[in-house]
């Protein structure tokens, strides 16, 4: 009893929302560029997802339809599916649109690049492979008992490694790999890493006439590369044969800025109450423009169940939230998406 009663009076420790002073660096990327401005950011424990979706429409909403716009993407990855719809929500709003990159751009969020009729890249911007990972319901599990994910590349390599290696063996791999991977999980990645190459081809029609040059490209994203990660520069992204560009001194700067209070709002926020408890209210995935800015906030207990070895989510409130210029002042809500 003491113990909750300890827990109930504890302060949530809560990450600070800079919309004010987003608004204002939003306002001096707008003036330098003379286009409409959207920015796209997650946290690293973000990603993008469906949902996304739904908030850009909101976003999108407020901008209108403009000849050209200025997309800032700053992410680690998601679902690829939504990146398309991502996509075909932009080019539904906009003419044009020139993607400004000054940081890591990976996996769904490069597809969400392809869309553009320009990449700009800065110095310390990068691009990488969309090869498909996939967590399976069947997948492997790791140490803290979470299913990891299993990659197409990954099993393609296991398995020309054992045939290399192996020439005279008579054991067919598959037995062995079995052992470790299920094989349904084997047949679900192949299946997403048909998807990946299809994505990238449809995403990159909606600018790129040339179908032989986007298959081209689809195709090296998802297979040439040694690691998923593998980053992707400004030189080897005209390489492959994407319109990418230097970004221009000024406008990389701001947005770094601008990243910066992104990672300030989107600093890790817990608050512990014993080894097996704790609160976690981190704001994730942050979608803004001019007068407007959606973001969606973790705000639920964390348990550890020692039988399970694993942490489930408790008392789960997490939502998106807006805040919207009316009136000259900003007004906070919960923004409802399901």
């Amino acid at each position: 009893m003491e113990a909750k009663t300890e827990r109930k009076d504890k302060k949530i420790n809560k990450p600070p929302v800079l919309v004010d002073k987003t608004q204002k660096i939003i306002e001096r990327i707008v003036k330098e560029t003379g286009k409409p401005f959207m920015a796209y950011w997650n946290s690293p424990r973000g990603s993008v997802c469906h949902n996304d979706v739904v908030g850009l429409y909101e976003i999108l909403s407020k901008v209108g339809r403009v000849d050209d716009l200025v997309l800032f993407i700053k992410s680690q990855g998601g679902t690829g599916t939504a990146s398309l719809r991502i996509v075909h929500l932009l080019r539904d709003h906009a003419a044009s649109v020139t993607a400004v990159i000054p940081l890591q751009c990976e996996s769904a969020a490069t597809m969400i690049a392809l869309g553009a009729d320009r990449i700009q890249m800065g110095p310390l911007a990068f691009l990488t492979a969309v090869d498909t990972s996939i967590t399976h319901d069947l997948s492997p599990t790791d140490a803290d008992n979470d299913r990891v994910s299993v990659s197409q590349d990954e099993l393609a390599r296991i398995i020309n490694l054992w045939r290399k290696e192996f020439r005279g063996d008579k054991q067919n791999p598959y037995q062995a790999l079995f052992q470790h991977v299920h094989p349904l999980v084997i047949g679900a990645v192949d299946r997403a890493s048909s998807l990946s190459i299809k994505l990238c081809r449809e995403i990159l029609s909606y600018h790129m006439k040339d179908d032989r040059l986007a298959s081209k490209i689809a195709m090296q994203l998802n297979s040439s590369y040694p690691a998923h990660s593998y980053p992707i520069t400004l030189r080897e992204a005209k390489r492959l044969g994407l319109p990418a560009e230097p970004l221009s001194t000024r406008i990389n700067a701001l947005l770094i800025e601008l990243n910066e209070l992104y990672s300030e709002m989107g600093q890790r926020a817990l608050t512990d109450y014993d080894e097996e408890n704790y609160h976690d209210n981190e704001i994730l995935n942050i979608l803004e423009s001019g007068g407007v800015q959606v973001y969606y906030q973790t705000d639920k207990d964390m348990h550890y169940r020692k039988e399970e070895r694993r942490w489930v989510g408790l008392n789960d409130q997490s939502s998106w939230r807006k805040n919207e210029l009316e009136d000259g002042k900003m007004k906070s809500s919960v923004f409802h998406i399901r």
